[in-house]
Formats: structure tokens, C-alpha cells, sequence
């Protein structure tokens, strides 16, 4: 079994293309970032950060438990960083997340003795999280996840927030979203976005909250996939669908892990902590490949792909679902090499002209 340690794969001639320049005529290309990546000082983290990409997300230092840990008590002090490296670097910013299913303070849902909040109370600290966040930041950030991950692969509603207020919780949200700031775009981004059932209810809903004269500027796919897992024609059905909505298509948070994600198949969880067998680096290579592709078809459908971190080692997939191993979800290596998936990108625009 041949292993692949460095994973650089050079261009004829040793060049690196841009991602930002191979699909400028095509959509951005992004990478959610971590505070310690742009702190300020040129790493060579950062340097690839701003050759490769023209958007950056907020990994963590905008969501509700970072940013908003106590009552009245707000830090700004990751975000404002984030946000003025993506200016310094004009590129296009992206908020996440104003309101999510996961990482907030037991506190928003609790009233001050501490049972399960009513829906007034829970749409009062809704809008003021909302519009104090937003406000700060108007005129900065180019887009906004206004809500996170609130519809299941089944269709339902699948949040407190939906359980205390209603569905009508997400026209809410980007309701008081407008108010903040009316120029910023609004997207609605989830997970398990792709299945029928999913796709449907979504399109439902944010037909529903454009046809009271609402906004929503876009919807994004949490593309957390796997070598074989959506198949290719899921992804590229559910795409269509979810652009029937009448609003742009976003492919977010993406990589593509290569270890096994059910922890009951007495598999070895973590086969490849040293380095990636080469015929896996091949199958992760194609199945990018394969992956563009689809995007490259319906590019003008969709308007941003944004990659769930900059490089392997950063990856949260090392640490979910169990903690300690080593994947190899992204196009960049742990010495910060593009890996053959990324040529496979690259090679996959050039194959649809």
C-alpha cells in the first residue's frame, strides 16, 4: 500500500493556480477561518488564505456562545479581527451565525428562574442579538447565515427556537435581519439540505417569507460529505430543487471526509494516522472532481463555495465524530500543499468548457 506524505503534486513547471482566479467567472471560492489564522502577522496560513480565496466565513468567533456568552455581556474582539482582515483583503465577508441550532448558552431559552422561556421573551432576545450584532458590523459584511441548520433531512422543523415560537421563528429572523442592515444578503444555511423532503420544505418555506415580502438572498448547503455519500445525482437534483426557491445556491462548510462516520461498524476509526494510502488520495481526488463538475454545470445557479476550514490539520473533522484522529477532508495538506483533489478542482473547470 503506497502512502502519499507530502501530497504535493506540482503543476508543469511548479506553479500553484488561485481557486479565486480558476472560477472567477463562476462563483467565490471561500474558507471559513479561524482567529489564530489572521491574527495580524503574515503565516504561512495566512499567505495561503489570501492567495487561494476572495470570501472568508466565520468559524466560531460569531456564533451566540463566543460572541454573546451572558446576558447584555457581547465580545467582539475575534470578530472585529475577522472582519478586518477580509477588508484588508477585499474580500467577501460572511457572518456566521446569527441564529443556529447548536453552541448557545443554556441562558436564551431560560427565564430568570430558570424554566423554559416563552415565545415574547425568546423573540426579544432574538431581535436584540440580531440587530446589536448586525448593527456593529453594517455596511462591513457582505452576507449574514441568518439562520442555521433548522430544517432535518426529514423536513421538519428541528430547533428549540421552533419549538418555543413556531415555525415562524425563521420569518422572524430575517425580519429583524433586514431591519439591521437592509443591503447586507441573507441566507438561510443548512445541513442534510439535499434529501427530497428537505429540499421541498425549504423551498416552501422561503417561497412563503419572499411571497409576505420578506427577504432571503440565499440559501446555503452544508456540503459535509463523504467518498461516497450524497451520491452525485442527489447533489446536483437537490441543488436544482433548492434554487426553485427563487434565490441563489451556496455550497458551504464543505469537505470530504475519508474516514468511516458510523462509529457501530467495528471498522478501524482510524486507519490512516501517519499518512493517506495513495489509492484514497485518488478516490478523494475524483470525487472532488466529480464534485465541481456538478457546481461548474449549474454555476449559474450558485454563487459562493466555501470549504469548512483552510487545510487538513485545521479540519474539525480530526476531533467529530470521534476525537483524536487524523482525515484528510480538504485540498490542502497539514504542511499547507495542495493535495491531487485540489488539481482534480482545477482541472475540473477546463473539463466542462
Amino acid at each position: 500500500m503506497a502512502l502519499l506524505t507530502g501530497c504535493r503534486s506540482p503543476q508543469p513547471g511548479g506553479s500553484v493556480p488561485a481557486l479565486k482566479d480558476v472560477f472567477k467567472k463562476q462563483f467565490y471560492v471561500g474558507a471559513a477561518v479561524a482567529p489564530d489564522q489572521i491574527s495580524g502577522e503574515d503565516t504561512p496560513v495566512s499567505s495561503l488564505i489570501k492567495k487561494q480565496f476572495n470570501a472568508i466565513t466565520s468559524e466560531n468567533c460569531l456564533k451566540w456562545e463566543n460572541v454573546h456568552p451572558r446576558p447584555g455581556v457581547y465580545d467582539f474582539k475575534q470578530a472585529d479581527q475577522f472582519i478586518a482582515f477580509g477588508e484588508k483583503n477585499k474580500m467577501f465577508i460572511v457572518g456566521h451565525v446569527l441564529i443556529g441550532r447548536t453552541q448557545i448558552p443554556d441562558w436564551v431559552f431560560q427565564d430568570s428562574e430558570g424554566n423554559q422561556v416563552n415565545r415574547e421573551l425568546l423573540l426579544e432576545r432574538m431581535r436584540d442579538h440580531i440587530v446589536t450584532i448586525m448593527s456593529r458590523y453594517k455596511g462591513r459584511v457582505n452576507g449574514w447565515d441568518v439562520v442555521n441548520e433548522a430544517i432535518g433531512s426529514d423536513g421538519q422543523i428541528r430547533t428549540k427556537w421552533g419549538q418555543i415560537i413556531g415555525e415562524d421563528y425563521i420569518e422572524k429572523a430575517f425580519a429583524y435581519a433586514r431591519e439591521a442592515d437592509p443591503n447586507a444578503e441573507l441566507y438561510f444555511n443548512g445541513h442534510n439540505m439535499l434529501t427530497p423532503e428537505a429540499a421541498r420544505s425549504i423551498v416552501r418555506v422561503l417561497k412563503d417569507i419572499r411571497g409576505k415580502g420578506g427577504r432571503v438572498d440565499g440559501v446555503g448547503v452544508q456540503a459535509h460529505w463523504q467518498l461516497d455519500y450524497p451520491p452525485l445525482n442527489e447533489i446536483e437534483a437537490g441543488i436544482v430543487t433548492l434554487s426553485q426557491s427563487g434565490v441563489k445556491v451556496m455550497i458551504t462548510e464543505m469537505d470530504v471526509t475519508v474516514l468511516p462516520r458510523d462509529t457501530r461498524t467495528g471498522a478501524e476509526l482510524n486507519p490512516y494516522p501517519d499518512a493517506l494510502p495513495e489509492e484514497v488520495q485518488e478516490k478523494l481526488a475524483k470525487r472532488y472532481g466529480d464534485l465541481f463538475g456538478i457546481f461548474n454545470k449549474h454555476h449559474e445557479k450558485i454563487s459562493r463555495v466555501a470549504f469548512w476550514g483552510v487545510h487538513d490539520g485545521q479540519s474539525w473533522l480530526n476531533d467529530y465524530p470521534i476525537r483524536g484522529r487524523t482525515d484528510y477532508p480538504l485540498l490542502f495538506d497539514r504542511t499547507f500543499q495542495p493535495k491531487p483533489a485540489f488539481f482534480a478542482v482545477v482541472k475540473s473547470v477546463k473539463s466542462n468548457e
